[in-house]
């Protein structure tokens, strides 16, 4: 019996919760650790502003180089006597909803001439709108009476609604026609989307089933015969803006847009913004290689360059004004014991 105790005191004497020792574990690795000196402080400060002035002079001269028209139309679109109730002519299905505009090329704008409709005040990243999808039923075809998250516009007559959900259901449906020196301009809708939208995210055996025949009617019908991958409007509409104020793409021109060429502008105005405030734009814009007209991204490059040199001038007098003497950094703790410890 002693010997059985003395055997089983020996082993748990030497079992221990005490880990093996290495270097990660005693947090003992090499780690750089500066010294911010004035001098490096003010280096730091004037790379940074020589570098980003210039880059935001760049930035904003590519913006400048955009030219872009930009027409609001939902007021201007409703007729005199409606115009103390534009409700009830966008509601009223027997108004006549065309109306013409023209706009006025101020320089050359060269192709491709980029159509967007714009949105004011319509909150795309309310939560219970992005929510009212679902994508297994956009890229399935077995998913097509997989309704949940759909509600309100999961079902209609008893039937299973695809695409369901209010986004689908809110689909914008003004639609636009050009005309220069009243030769019709051809709108290219091909490849406005996405591509991996077009290919992971909706199925090309997926048709429109029941669509939009409900009582009520939120935007845009779609072509039952079109699986949606192929409905690149449908497409745009459902990548969801984060910003209550957004651009959707509606099509390309694929030919130049002479200066001082007035566009006319044929426009179906069908979409419902009035019940809420909302506003709609027209946009004809070309791109440079920064993208479309952005002079935010310019701007705040210049001026975190602008603050950085005065940073550095300001450092630079405060040295040379009152100057304190550093110390000597072998002093510091992880100098003289490299694992950081004192002993």
């Amino acid at each position: 019996m002693k010997g059985r105790r003395s055997s089983s005191e020996s082993s748990s004497s030497s079992k221990t919760k005490k880990p093996q020792y290495s270097k990660f574990t005693q947090q003992e690795l090499s780690a750089c650790k500066p010294i911010l000196t004035p001098g490096y402080v003010i280096g730091i400060f004037i790379i940074v502003g020589v570098i980003f002035i210039p880059v935001g002079i760049i930035s904003l001269f590519a913006s400048e180089n955009v030219v872009e028209i930009v027409d609001r139309y939902d007021e201007g679109c409703i007729p005199p006597n409606y115009s103390d109730d534009m409700l009830a002519y966008i509601q009223n299905s027997d108004t006549n909803k065309t109306c013409t505009r023209s706009l006025k090329a101020t320089k050359l704008m060269k192709s491709p001439v980029y159509i967007y409709y714009q949105l004011d005040n319509f909150y795309q990243n309310h939560r219970r709108y992005v929510k009212s999808r679902n994508d297994k039923q956009l890229w399935s075809k077995k998913h097509e009476d997989d309704t949940k998250n759909c509600a309100p516009e999961a079902t209609s007559n008893g039937l299973s609604i695809v695409p369901c959900g209010l986004i689908a259901w809110s689909l914008f449906n003004d639609s636009y026609g050009f005309s220069i020196k009243n030769k019709m301009v051809k709108v290219s809708k091909k490849n406005i989307a996405w591509e991996s939208d077009k290919k992971h995210k909706f199925g090309s055996d997926v048709y429109p089933k029941n669509f939009q025949n409900g009582v009520l009617i939120g935007g845009g019908k779609l072509n039952s015969s079109i699986p949606l991958s192929k409905q690149e409007d449908l497409i745009v509409w459902m990548r969801t803006a984060a910003l209550p104020t957004f651009r959707k793409l509606y099509g390309r021109i694929e030919s130049d847009i002479q200066a001082n060429d007035s566009v006319t502008v044929i426009i179906e105005n069908n979409y419902n913004t009035y019940s809420f405030g909302g506003k709609k734009k027209l946009v004809l814009s070309t791109t440079t290689w920064i993208g479309g007209k952005n002079d935010f991204l310019g701007i705040a490059y210049i001026t975190v360059g602008g603050l950085c040199l005065f940073l550095a001038i300001s450092f630079i007098l405060v040295y040379v004004v009152m100057p304190r003497p550093l110390g000597d950094p072998a002093f510091l703790s992880w100098n003289r014991h490299p694992a950081g410890h004192q002993i």
